[in-house]
């Protein structure tokens, strides 16, 4: 009898309520875990935060709320009498212990409850299901490998039931396929699936089976599969089946396959009410539908439709949005595409490579936004510029008419709703609610199509009551009614002050009338064809500055299109633009040799064509010979040219570098060495000419090379370095580091030798202080002869009075006593002549 109460008490009491804990920490556990079916499913359904850790406190109270009542049930109904356990609901308890813990991802713990089952009861009935248990916690931790070896061992056993078979074999698919054994996690999964008696896992195992199948592009065994998922229909969660019909659409053959069968099956979809929780889903597929049928219209109304869902699924928005934004840009609507890549961004994953995609592709349409502006801009320029005297007024007039009308539709709708507000007051005071009647509550609601979501969108729009301009109409509609009116004046509620309002009132009506019979006789200067005669440029020079900006643009965007976006046939669209807008000479041939490159891919013909061009215009050029496989010398490729001029301008032969640099520009235009070569070239300049001429060097490679390295580069510098260097001024702090310096021309290699060879002697003889000494360059024309080292401006000028004055050194030269941080911006900004001017008391 005390054994049965024992076992009675366990079972019915503390098993039971540890039970509904456990079944109730597990439906909190499915509430928060969403599957993702935009990758292959896990098998088991729960999933687990993977950056656990062991000794932290339980997270769930009903779980706690299940380990407290098995250990009860073990500390206080155990019955260990002779070596045996006596009380047969204990190995009930250990299992509970251990799921548990293992839905608390406290795995070390949950191991051990299930290996004592295995060791204490071996004869139990649970003792397969606390196998299967064990290997499912050693996968958590895992050890794949001993989850294959012992689940092996496990099947081979002939007294298994149906679902425990089942749920070894999608043990072993799982083990499998965490060591990229697809083959045999599909062979697995599929025995799971036919054994199990649970029609929620069947579904989720054949949806998962047609997940793979579909990644390996086995579409008739996957379509197989996700039929089956939608045969259950009811028997399992809704999810599963709607999720199969959209995985079906993916795989949807837009040559082969019967439109109007599936055009039928989701609209019988739609009207299913069963299926409202999943119209997102099915609204996105089917504007994937139209947009894979080039049906634009019916495209974005269901991508919208989609997004007016207020989807739990971020990354099906986020698709939605990308697809919207494809579509902007395609039709050339770069702003548009910009807003809803910035939507998509927002809702992507930033750890994904989705996103850097789309990221570095948000980041190069701002230079097509750009450049595509000062195009149209320039086009549309040039070509009101051209046009004849008498076209050309038809043009403007033509604008203005549309101008006018515009205005007009925009004062009637402004009269139209003062109208509309007129009435809200009338019907307000008469108490009848006539057509325009409307509850001032609801003025100002967002008007929005239901499911139109512009990107950006603040969904929780401000209800503050000045920010709405149809609330505060009505407001002074209220006002004008209870106050009459009254001009802007002290006291203006005082009922003396009335009479003087409305005299005013009166006077500022009369006024009105006036001004209106002035108007009708005075036209706007924006309805006169000369106002826009007079913004035209006048000068060639003018238009032949608006010329080259404009094809320099084409030239960019054509890049662009090609090198980020690969957008071929837009692209080759505006290249062949920029050959016939007849463009500068440099140019034309990598204009043309992209065009072979885009050509090669879309159009051989043309590639050919473009090919026999180049090589009979431009024979001896460098892209002729690319296109002819002629052999050239290794050393002359572009990567090994630069490395030669830059170690030249590392040796400081400035004009070298200068009096070649534009040369090798023009010769290796079109290649992306050049933005080295422009960059190198400032540099130089900077060097030589001053800070002057490195600003506007950089300015040059910046606004020239904005997608290169060395543009960003330049663009840096620019915001960050050289503001810094324009604010130096020279100091006359004492330091501790002076500097003699002579002034030398660059031809003249005998003085600079005369008083290099004086400075050996005087160091040989008397070099207490360890002088250094260096020949560095100024500009194009001069070159210091510097002595570094000295200790202060006192020893500096006795030093260069002893070169002056002792007969042994005679260096009849001006010495410069210059401190280390003036000789540094001397260098910079090269104002010598500024540093040796009478100083202003």
């Amino acid at each position: 009898m005390a054994r049965s109460s024992h076992s009675i008490g366990t079972k019915y009491n503390i098993l039971y309520n540890g039970g509904i804990g456990l079944e109730k920490g597990l439906k909190s556990i499915q509430a928060n875990n969403e599957d993702n079916f935009w990758k292959i499913l896990p098998i088991e359904k729960m999933q687990f935060d993977e950056n656990f850790s062991e000794g932290e406190k339980t997270k769930n109270p009903d779980f706690e709320k299940a380990e407290t009542k098995a250990t009860k049930a073990i500390q206080k109904h155990s019955m260990n009498i002779g070596g045996r356990e006596r009380n047969w609901q204990i190995d009930e308890a250990y299992l509970m212990l251990g799921k548990a813990r293992y839905y608390d991802q406290r795995f070390i713990p949950a191991i051990e409850a299930f290996n004592y089952i295995l060791y204490k009861y071996p004869e139990s009935n649970n003792i397969y299901t606390a196998k299967i248990w064990r290997e499912k916690t050693n996968m958590r931790l895992g050890n794949d490998a001993i989850v294959l070896k012992n689940i092996k061992i496990l099947l081979k056993k002939t007294d298994l039931d149906k679902q425990t078979y089942a749920d070894a074999n999608a043990l072993l698919a799982e083990a499998f396929i965490n060591l990229e054994q697809k083959d045999s996690a599909v062979s697995r999964l599929r025995v799971a699936e036919q054994f199990t008696r649970k029609n929620e896992e069947r579904a989720r195992y054949r949806f998962i089976l047609g997940q793979m199948y579909q990644a390996e592009g086995k579409r008739d065994s996957a379509i197989y599969f996700y039929d089956a998922v939608i045969d259950l229909n009811r028997k399992a969660d809704r999810k599963y089946m709607m999720h199969a019909y959209a995985k079906k659409a993916q795989m949807f053959d837009y040559g082969k396959d019967n439109d109007t069968i599936f055009l039928k099956t989701f609209n019988k979809l739609v009207t299913d009410r069963e299926n409202r929780p999943y119209y997102d889903v099915l609204f996105y597929e089917m504007g994937v539908y139209y947009d894979k049928k080039k049906d634009q219209e019916n495209a974005l109304f269901f991508y919208n439709k989609s997004l007016g869902r207020k989807s739990k699924d971020p990354y099906l928005m986020a698709s939605a949005y990308r697809n919207i934004g494809n579509m902007y840009f395609k039709n050339t609507d770069y702003s548009m595409a910009a807003k809803y890549y910035d939507s998509t961004l927002v809702k992507l994953d930033p750890k994904t490579r989705e996103f850097a995609f789309i990221e570095k592709n948000r980041k190069n349409l701002d230079d097509v936004i750009k450049y595509e502006a000062i195009a149209k801009r320039n086009d549309s320029i040039i070509k009101v510029y051209n046009l004849p005297p008498s076209e050309k007024k038809d043009y403007f007039e033509g604008y203005i008419a549309k101008l006018k009308k515009k205005d007009e539709e925009k004062r009637l709708l402004e009269e139209k709703e003062k109208e509309r507000l007129a009435n809200i007051d009338r019907n307000s005071q008469s108490g009848i609610p006539g057509n325009g009647a409307v509850n001032p509550q609801s003025l100002g609601k967002s008007m929005e199509p239901e499911g139109i979501v512009p990107p950006g969108g603040n969904d929780n729009a401000s209800t503050f009551y000045f920010y709405n301009p149809t609330t505060v109409a009505y407001g002074k509609l209220q006002f004008k009614k209870m106050w009459g009116n009254r001009t802007m004046a002290g006291n203006w509620r005082l009922a003396g002050m009335r009479a003087i309002n409305n005299d005013a009132m009166n006077d500022s009506i009369a006024t009105k009338e006036v001004a209106n019979a002035l108007k009708d006789t005075i036209v706007p200067e924006k309805y006169t064809v000369a106002y826009y005669v007079k913004q035209l440029p006048t000068s060639q020079t003018a238009m032949d500055s608006i010329g080259k900006e404009r094809n320099f643009s084409y030239y960019q965007l054509g890049l662009i299109y090609k090198e980020k976006f690969k957008e071929y046939n837009l692209a080759s669209d505006k290249l062949e633009q920029l050959l016939q807008n007849n463009p500068e000479e440099k140019l034309v041939l990598p204009s043309m040799y992209n065009l072979y490159k885009i050509y090669q891919i879309t159009n051989p013909a043309k590639a050919e064509a473009i090919k026999a061009e180049i090589s009979s215009k431009y024979p001896d050029s460098r892209y002729a010979h690319i296109l002819n496989n002629k052999e050239e010398d290794p050393n002359s490729s572009p990567d090994k040219e630069y490395q030669k001029w830059y170690k030249l301008f590392e040796q400081e032969h400035f004009n070298e570098v200068l009096a070649n640099i534009d040369n090798l520009i023009n010769q290796y235009s079109g290649d992306d060495i050049v933005s080295k070569y422009e960059l190198l070239k400032a540099n130089t300049q900077g060097k030589v000419y001053g800070l002057e001429a490195y600003k506007k060097g950089l300015e040059n490679v910046a606004d020239n090379y904005p997608n290169s390295e060395e543009g960003k580069n330049a663009r840096e510098i620019l915001e960050k370095q050289v503001p810094i260097l324009e604010k130096l001024n020279f100091t006359t702090t004492d330091t501790k580091n002076w500097k003699i310096v002579y002034r030398v021309n660059n031809n003249d290699t005998k003085a600079v030798k005369r008083i290099e060879e004086a400075i050996r002697v005087f160091l040989l003889v008397e070099n207490y202080e360890r002088l250094t000494t260096s020949l560095d360059k100024y500009n194009k024309t001069e070159s210091f002869v510097v002595i570094h080292g000295l200790k202060s401006e006192a020893y500096a000028n006795d030093v260069a009075g002893v070169f002056r004055d002792d007969k042994k050194y005679k260096i009849p030269d001006q010495a410069i006593i210059i401190s280390n941080d003036n000789y540094k911006i001397v260098q910079i900004k090269k104002n010598l002549d500024t540093y040796l001017s009478p100083k202003t008391p």
